[in-house]
């Protein structure tokens, strides 16, 4: 993988565990825009940036064992935990394969092109749409999911969680990832000569008392901060992060926003 595809989070236990709790989290999310997109029985499906494996074995059950699934990746570390998940899930309609999101190409043609939290992480998201609708067969679908990740925020506001709020964003962007690309979405699409686009997105409300919402942020600077080997100021001290965000969620009763999960998709013509 090249530097300017790299993953930023890595591919680490704790990455990894994190990786799947954030998964769970937004797996209703997904699986509505995949069935709101159109991925059915019988689709021939590529899921870029397939990770640990999580969209592609979604989009294995609706596809079922007429249709198939392919996953390209980079990491063979997230590849090869995706592969010994799906053979322990028994599903045979699924295969794994390891290369750059920005230029894979199979052999044959696909019926959609799904990528989840993948163009975040691509300096050229548009140009990497293009390539891969020119691999769907006429009128394929491609669905694209990401996060507006600075909508993230709790009411009241709290400053602890502004803060970790605000590193996580400033780091994505350091890396050169775009924390705020779902905002996009549709235009890069469009960008990209798909047609037919549509778009929206999903907004969770975390209630103080499930401690989801502090999870999720604590791990993602942590996860961030560990990658960046960067000094943090002293109210992101990492051991003692989430138990904070806990207790500073609990004293006023707040509600936590997490990212914005979006959607959009498009045809090729």
């Amino acid at each position: 993988m090249s530097e300017a595809q790299a993953y930023v989070l890595g591919g680490e236990q704790h990455e990894v565990a994190r990786l799947d709790a954030q998964s769970a989290f937004y797996e209703p999310a997904t699986a509505r825009f995949l069935a709101s997109a159109g991925i059915e029985p019988g689709m021939r499906v590529l899921d870029l940036g397939t990770g640990l494996g999580h969209v592609a074995r979604l989009i294995a059950a609706l596809v079922g064992p007429t249709g198939e699934v392919i996953g390209v990746d980079a990491q063979p570390r997230l590849l090869e935990i995706a592969q010994e998940r799906t053979a322990d899930a028994g599903l045979e309609n699924i295969r794994f394969v390891e290369g750059d999101v920005r230029d894979y190409r199979d052999e044959g043609r696909f019926d959609a092109v799904v990528g989840r939290l993948i163009l975040f992480h691509l300096p050229d998201p548009a140009g990497a749409v293009r390539h891969h609708a020119e691999g769907l067969r006429p009128g394929g679908l491609l669905l694209a999911i990401d996060f507006d990740a600075v909508a993230c925020r709790s009411e009241p506001p709290l400053p602890i969680a502004q803060s970790a709020v605000e590193y996580y964003v400033a780091a994505f962007r350091r890396a050169g990832a775009d924390p705020a690309i779902g905002m996009r979405l549709p235009s890069v699409l469009a960008a990209a000569g798909l047609e037919e686009v549509e778009s929206f997105g999903i907004q969770d409300y975390i209630p103080p008392d499930n401690p989801m919402g502090t999870a999720l942020l604590a791990g993602v600077v942590r996860t961030l901060a560990v990658a960046e080997g960067a000094d943090l100021p002293p109210e992101l001290e990492l051991e003692t992060l989430e138990q904070r965000l806990v207790e500073a969620v609990q004293a006023v009763r707040a509600t936590v926003v997490p990212p914005t999960l979006v959607g959009a998709w498009g045809r090729a013509g």
